[in-house]
C-alpha cells in the first residue's frame, strides 16, 4: 500500500492539542491505547538501503512483521509492503524485492528502535479514519544501553485529503511542533552516514552553456539508469507503478498500459539508444557490452510485455463495436491462448530477475551512472556536440538510410515492413532529441513532445499488425475451430481498419513534428 506521512519534531513539554477543530462536523478524535514498538533495520555494511530513501525492517509483533518501505516520487510518500515470517532472516522475496539497493551485499541488523507511541484517530461524523496521529518517544538502542532519544509526531493520511493534512499541521505548529520534514526514525537513528549520498546518483544540474558533453552525458546516462532501476521492485510486485495494495498475492509483471514491466523495457530501449546516439563520445567496448546486457534484458521483458499488450488490445478489439459482438466462447478460448503466453513470459522474466546475470547487468548500471567511460571528445561544449549528434537520427528518421525510405516516404500504400522501420528509428531520433534537450533547452523538448505523437501512432499501426498476426497464428493452431476461425477473421480486420486509420491521419502528424520552429536548433 502507498502510505503519506508527515513528521515533525516535539520537545518534552509538548502536548498534542485538540485537532477537533481540523475535522468537519460531528468529526471526533479517539485516543487508542499506547503502545511499545521495538523495530530491528537491516542494511548493508555500507548503509545502502538507507542512502536510497529505503527501509527493511523487522517489527515485534506486527500481524506481517517484516515490512520493506520504498520511496514514492512525492516527498513523504511510501511504498508499504509487509509479509509474515520468522525474525532473524530476512524473507528472500523482501530481499529479492530490495535487489537494485543492496546488489547482493549482506543483509544485517543494523539499527534496534523502541518506540513508546501514545496515538490518535481523526475520524469524519460516521467513524471513518481520516488520519492517524502518533505521538512517539523514540529510543535507539545499543544493546540495552539508550543510545539517542528523540520525539516526534507523525501524521499518516488515511481518508482525508491534503487540506485537512494542512489544518493539523498548523494546530500542532501552533502547539509548538516544530519541522516539517521527512526525516526517517532508522535514518536518524543510523546517523549521518546514513544520509550521505546513494550509491545511484542524482543527474547533475547543468550549465547550459558551460557544460561539456560528458557532464551532460552523465546527466542523461544517470537519468536512464533510474528509469529502470525503479521499476524492478514493481516488476516483481507485479503490480502497476499506481497500485495501492501490495499485500498478500504479488507476483512478478502486470498487465495493461504504463505497467511496471513496460516501463522498465522502455528504459532499457532508451539506454540504449543513448549509448549509440553518443557512441563517438563513449568507450565503444564498454557501450557495447553494455548494450548487449541490456539487448538481453530487453528480450526478457519484452515477451511478457507483448502478451500484456495482447491481451489488454483482444479485450479492446472486441468490444470495439457493440452492435456487432463477438462469440464470447472463441474469445475466451484467444485470451486463454495468450494467458498461457503470460505466464510462460512472466516465469521466465522471474528467472531472470534472480538470475547472477542480471546482478552484474544492475552493478554495471550503477558504475556507469556513476561514471560512464568517456572519451577525451566528451570534455568540448555541450550545446556543440548533442545537436549535432541528435541530428544524425533525425535525419535517418526523415530520410531513411540503406536503402529504406523514411518518415517522409511513407504512405497509405506503403507495406507494413516499412511501417515497422520508420517505427524503429522514429523511436532512437525521439530518444536522441529528448536527450539533446537538455542543452538545447525549449526547442528540443518541443520536437521531442511532436515526435513522441508520431511515435504514439507508429506504435499503434505495429500492435494492430502484431495483433492481426496472433489471432491468425491462433487461429491455425486449431483448424477444426471454425468459429475461432471466423472470430479471429472479424478480428484481424478491426485491426487492419485501425491501421488504415493510423495511415490516413499520420501525414497530418509528421508535418506537424517537421515545423521550421521545431526543427531549426538541428544542425
Amino acid at each position: 500500500m502507498l502510505e503519506e506521512e508527515r513528521k515533525y519534531e516535539a520537545g518534552p513539554g509538548f502536548a498534542v492539542p485538540d485537532l477537533t477543530p481540523c475535522l468537519p462536523s460531528g468529526g471526533q478524535v479517539v485516543e487508542l491505547p499506547p503502545a511499545t514498538l521495538k523495530a530491528t533495520y537491516f542494511d548493508t555494511a555500507d548503509l545502502r538501503l538507507a542512502r536510497a530513501g529505503v527501509s527493511l525492517r523487522y517489527r515485534r509483533g506486527d500481524p506481517a512483521p517484516w515490512t520493506v518501505k520504498l520511496p514514492a516520487q512525492v516527498p513523504g510518500v511510501r511504498r508499504e509492503i509487509s509479509r509474515r515470517a520468522a525474525p532473524g532472516t530476512v524473507p528472500p522475496e523482501l530481499a529479492a524485492l530490495v535487489t537494485v539497493w543492496h546488489r547482493g551485499a549482506p543483509l544485517a541488523p543494523a539499527a534496534v528502535v523502541r518506540t513508546v507511541r501514545r496515538g490518535y484517530e481523526l475520524r469524519d461524523g460516521s467513524g471513518g479514519v481520516l488520519a492517524e496521529v502518533a505521538d512517539d518517544t523514540v529510543s535507539v538502542l545499543d544493546g540495552r544501553r539508550t543510545k539517542l532519544r528523540f520525539r516526534e509526531i507523525e501524521v499518516e493520511r488515511r481518508g482525508c485529503d491534503r487540506e485537512q493534512l494542512d489544518r493539523v499541521e498548523a494546530a500542532l505548529r501552533a502547539a509548538g511542533a516544530t519541522g516539517g520534514g521527512f526525516t526517517p526514525k532508522h535514518v536518524r537513528a543510523l546517523g549521518p552516514a546514513a544520509s550521505a549520498p546513494p550509491e545511484l546518483p542524482p543527474p547533475p544540474r547543468l550549465r547550459r552553456r558551460r557544460a561539456s558533453a560528458g557532464e551532460a552525458i552523465t546527466a542523461v546516462l544517470r537519468t536512464d539508469v533510474a528509469r529502470i532501476l525503479n521499476q524492478d521492485p514493481l516488476v516483481r510486485l507485479g503490480q502497476p507503478a499506481n497500485a495501492s495494495n501490495d499485500n498478500d498475492g504479488d507476483r512478478v509483471g502486470s498487465g495493461g498500459d504504463g505497467t511496471p514491466v513496460h516501463r522498465m523495457r522502455a528504459g532499457c530501449r532508451r539506454l540504449r539508444s543513448d549509448l549509440r546516439t553518443f557512441a563517438p563520445l563513449l568507450d565503444q567496448a564498454w557501450a557495447d557490452r553494455l548494450r548487449d546486457e541490456l539487448a538481453w534484458l530487453d528480450g526478457v521483458l519484452g515477451a511478457a510485455r507483448d502478451a500484456e499488450v495482447l491481451r489488454a488490445r483482444l479485450r479492446r478489439t472486441a468490444a470495439a463495436d457493440p452492435l456487432a459482438p463477438l462469440d464470447e466462447v472463441a474469445v475466451a478460448r484467444l485470451d486463454a491462448d495468450l494467458a498461457a503466453r503470460h505466464e510462460d513470459a512472466l516465469a521466465e522474466l522471474e528467472k531472470a530477475l534472480a538470475a547472477k546475470r542480471y546482478r552484474s547487468l544492475v552493478d554495471d548500471l550503477v558504475a556507469a551512472a556513476q561514471a560512464p567511460s568517456l572519451t577525451p571528445a566528451a570534455e568540448r561544449p555541450a550545446g556543440e556536440l548533442l545537436p549535432r549528434l541528435a541530428a544524425q537520427p533525425w535525419r535517418r528518421l526523415a530520410y531513411g538510410s540503406q536503402g529504406i525510405g523514411g518518415a517522409a516516404d511513407l504512405d497509405a500504400a506503403a507495406p507494413d515492413e516499412h511501417w515497422h522501420a520508420v517505427r524503429t528509428t522514429g523511436r532512437h531520433a525521439r530518444y536522441a532529441v529528448e536527450a539533446a534537450a537538455v542543452v538545447a533547452g525549449a526547442p528540443a523538448t518541443a520536437l521531442g513532445a511532436a515526435l513522441a505523437r508520431v511515435q504514439d501512432l507508429l506504435g499503434e499501426h505495429r500492435d494492430a499488425a502484431v495483433a492481426a498476426q496472433a489471432w491468425l497464428s491462433i487461429a491455425r493452431s486449431d483448424p477444426d475451430d471454425h468459429l475461432l476461425a471466423v472470430t479471429a477473421g472479424r478480428l484481424v480486420e478491426r485491426e487492419r481498419a485501425q491501421m488504415r486509420r493510423v495511415r490516413a491521419g499520420f501525414t497530418k502528424a509528421w508535418r506537424a513534428a517537421t515545423r521550421p520552429r521545431l526543427t531549426a536548433w538541428l544542425p
